[in-house]
């Protein structure tokens, strides 16, 4: 179908956005991130954002001047330029900066794999990682994003969302995503299991998002009505991990979350 066949109201980004130039450009990098291959085309992006080819390739133009998407060949990738201001936002965040001091100096996380991550929505992004030795590199890396119902970070998140609220994002019969034989299936098992979380005050994920992982968090204390929900979380192989190790873990995360929900003491 030729462009000027495309009628207005399927243009799904920017028709009712104050600059709708800005929110198109936004929707241009949401496909990409989103892509199984991080590659799309003019066609791909034209279809995913709603507008003309020939609006699109101008879009895409200026993107590309700037950086924050690459050409290669017939398609198009996310740009360098988007790590350098992603770097720039988690280096002005004090959250960030205190996570990774606490957790070199830190007796037991110090040898662990530990990450700190923000709730949006439904799902966790990962903010920052810090690496002990050895490392479990089987799990989520910086900017990476994961259903909150997969990882325990996420279910110590939401755990402190009103009933209400769970209901909604939840319903009883909710079909949640799968990744192993362990990952619960539905919004009933999760918010069973959400309770157990609010009495014992921390989460507890058993091989759910990665065979073989174990891992454990807390929600750090929320600073400010509009502040990010921030959670930390701690991994450890399943044939390594022990009830004890477990406890000196929660201890030691739930310091940090003081300390960064806190920082006056």
């Amino acid at each position: 179908m030729a462009d000027s066949h495309i009628p207005a109201s399927s243009d799904k980004a920017g028709a009712t956005s104050p600059a709708p130039a800005v929110t198109r450009a936004a929707a241009v990098l949401d496909a990409l991130a989103a892509s199984a291959t991080g590659r799309l085309t003019l066609s791909d992006l034209s279809r995913e954002v709603g507008i003309p080819k020939s609006s699109t390739s101008n879009l895409l133009l200026a993107l590309e001047e700037a950086r924050l998407i690459s050409r290669q060949g017939s398609e198009f990738t996310l740009g360098r330029k988007l790590v350098e201001l992603g770097a720039a936002y988690l280096g002005r965040m004090d959250e960030v900066q205190e996570f990774y001091r606490y957790c070199e100096q830190a007796s037991v996380l110090s040898r662990e794999t530990v990450r700190i991550a923000m709730l949006d929505g439904t799902n966790v992004i990962y903010l920052a990682r810090y690496e002990g030795h050895p490392a479990v590199r089987l799990t989520s890396n910086i900017g990476d994003k994961m259903p909150v119902s997969l990882c325990a970070v996420g279910k110590a998140l939401i755990a402190r969302l009103r009933d209400h609220d769970l209901e909604e994002m939840f319903p009883d019969d909710a079909e949640l995503p799968v990744l192993t034989p362990k990952s619960l299936h539905t919004g009933a098992e999760l918010k069973a299991q959400l309770k157990e979380i609010r009495e014992q005050g921390f989460a507890f994920e058993d091989e759910e998002s990665t065979t073989g992982v174990v891992c454990l968090a807390v929600s750090v204390p929320t600073r400010g009505a509009h502040g990010p929900s921030l959670g930390l979380s701690v991994t450890a192989l399943k044939a390594t991990y022990t009830p004890e190790q477990g406890s000196q873990m929660v201890k030691e995360l739930q310091e940090l979350a003081h300390s960064l929900g806190n920082p006056m003491g």
